[in-house]
């Protein structure tokens, strides 16, 4: 990954733990006791786990659609960290906070 700059890589490192923060809260997600009052928090979880996944790779390969991906990356991560700041969960709250890290970051990329 040497070919990144410093914003790229304040980036990638910033998705990974987005990714790392949704893995944990999707996990501890379907521990809670009403693991149905979760349900639109584990979806929001995998799906910006997913497309962190996909942001990273698509950083570190050098990919031509970069750009749009990371603008979906936002996207996704912005409405995750909605979704777990609305749960008084600490994992929640730890995962909306790496979440909106993740859409000021990857927003301003793209802007």
């Amino acid at each position: 990954m040497n070919h990144m700059n410093g914003e790229m890589e304040e980036i990638y490192a910033a998705v990974e733990d987005c990714l790392r923060a949704c893995n944990q809260c999707y996990e501890a997600c379907l521990s809670e006791e009403e693991v149905s009052h979760m349900r639109e928090c584990i979806r929001t979880d995998r799906e910006c786990a997913d497309v962190c996944e996909l942001t990273l790779k698509a950083i570190s390969t050098n990919s031509p659609h970069v750009r749009e991906i990371i603008s979906l990356c936002a996207k996704v991560a912005e409405d995750c960290g909605k979704e777990c700041a609305s749960h008084k969960h600490d994992h929640c709250q730890m995962c909306a906070e790496a979440c909106h890290l993740v859409s000021e970051l990857c927003g301003a990329y793209v802007s």
